[in-house]
């Protein structure tokens, strides 16, 4: 005769032995609908990998949601060789990225695997791989501002360690261009590159060309491109951020470049609309517009003994449209925007800063009152100008009309001088400053000049 009590008993220690080592039950593949691999009778948590059979080898896929006793699962790569009724098999909880130093001057993919043919990175085993929220009582104040080496931001919009921006764009503005004047003339400690969702050839440009030797043995690059899964894209972000985290505890201040955002909410997108989420916003379902700030929050000032996290985040604003859902919500957000301008752009303006349509909000707390009046007066000449350029450009403006405006047109050429800068030429924070206040003494020299002039 069975002893029931005793088979439960059993049952219970078999149990209690599955969860203390991690083990987890395999299951079967039953459908495969895009990228989405849906199995039954597996017993992984969502996060967790898992390994699927293929005609080609096992392939790695992760557990991104489930339905009652189906399991819904996103490959890191494409599909190749899936067969119906595969076995599933989980393997571990989560990837684990490679945090060490020796991440400096190397390039991996969106889970961390190095692809630059330099072999496998020491992993830090002192390193935190779940990395806990920062208190926002504990972050200390930003109150330092940092140099980028781009003459327009660093007088005009002024950055400060710890802050979050946003770099708005359409396509083929510049954007890849000016993050790439940002590494070189930076003087944050490390340079921290996400590379999502873009095109493939940019990766190699960027590494070779933008960054050269000399930038690359303080930079990390993370290159998930426009080919790789959803699954990888996301990766991509929040593996450049974690790595981000890593070197801020190590007491460096870290410049952050994630290229695109846009692309991040775009993979989420494509995840979640596979599993099934409902569409709200054009197309975006309500997790990505969750996901945006628990992406960006992770970047900033750490505590007591930690160093900032100053980052870039690019938005790609289709059809230069600035109130796209995700430039809006990116826009609410972050600590500031940079506006790219087409028509600058267009005209052979780089870098196309829109300076009337950017704003640093940290600006008013790293710059002294001095620089901050010097910006605001050159911003408001610059404005005048343009809110009267047509009438000027036809000639339906005559001088001497308004004392202002023949002031704005006068320096409206040197300000157009001051806002532009070739791409490997680095102009430092207080070069910046001091050309920025030579300008407006001239100014000012020349309006007094004309003042005392004989009137006939």
């Amino acid at each position: 005769m069975f002893d029931i009590q005793k088979l439960t008993n059993r049952l219970d220690n078999c149990q209690r032995y599955v969860h203390k080592h991690q083990l987890s039950v395999a299951g079967r593949l039953v459908r495969v609908v895009g990228l989405t691999l849906e199995a039954v009778g597996v017993k992984a948590s969502v996060g967790s990998q898992c390994l699927v059979e293929t005609a080609q080898g096992d392939l790695i896929a992760e557990v991104v949601g489930f339905s009652g006793d189906t399991t819904y699962l996103m490959p890191e790569i494409s599909l190749r060789g899936v067969l119906p009724g595969a076995r599933v098999v989980p393997v571990s909880s989560k990837s684990r990225v490679p945090l060490s130093m020796d991440l400096l001057g190397r390039v991996i993919d969106g889970v961390g695997k190095p692809i630059d043919g330099k072999g496998p990175i020491k992993i830090d085993e002192a390193a935190s791989y779940n990395t806990q929220l920062i208190n926002p009582l504990a972050r200390r104040a930003i109150s330092e501002p940092l140099d980028v080496g781009v003459r327009s931001i660093n007088s005009f919009l002024t950055v400060g360690k710890g802050q979050r921006m946003g770099l708005f764009a359409g396509s083929g503005v510049g954007k890849s261009v000016l993050l790439g004047m940002m590494t070189k003339g930076t003087t944050a400690d490390v340079i921290v590159v996400g590379l999502v969702g873009e095109r493939g050839r940019e990766v190699k440009e960027f590494i070779e060309e933008i960054l050269g030797e000399q930038g690359r043995t303080r930079s990390v690059v993370v290159a998930a491109p426009a080919d790789n899964s959803p699954l990888m894209r996301l990766k991509g972000c929040e593996t450049a951020v974690q790595i981000s985290e890593y070197f801020r505890d190590q007491g460096l201040n870290v410049l952050l470049l994630i290229d695109s955002l846009t692309r991040y909410a775009q993979a989420q997108r494509e995840i979640a609309l596979a599993v099934g989420e409902p569409p709200a916003t054009k197309g975006y379902p309500p997790s990505v517009f969750s996901k945006l700030p628990q992406l960006v929050e992770r970047a900033g000032n750490g505590g007591v003994g930690q160093g900032s996290i100053t980052a870039f985040f690019t938005v790609l604003t289709e059809g230069d449209d600035l109130q796209d859902p995700i430039a809006d919500a990116a826009r609410a957000i972050l600590d500031g925007h940079i506006v790219l301008s087409r028509d600058l752009a267009d005209a052979g303006h780089y870098p196309a800063v829109d300076i009337e349509g950017s704003i640093s909000r940290v600006m008013p707390m790293v710059t002294s009152e001095e620089h901050q009046q010097l910006a605001r007066q050159l911003r408001q000449m610059y404005s005048l100008y343009q809110q009267n350029k047509d009438l000027i450009s036809i000639g339906a403006y005559t001088r001497g009309n308004d004392p202002r405006i023949d002031h704005a047109i006068e320096l409206n050429p040197v300000i157009n001088f001051f806002l532009q800068q070739k791409m490997h030429e680095v102009i430092p924070y207080d070069q910046s400053l001091s050309q920025l206040q030579e300008i407006l003494q001239a100014a000012q020299a020349h309006a007094q000049s004309n003042a005392n002039k004989p009137v006939n």
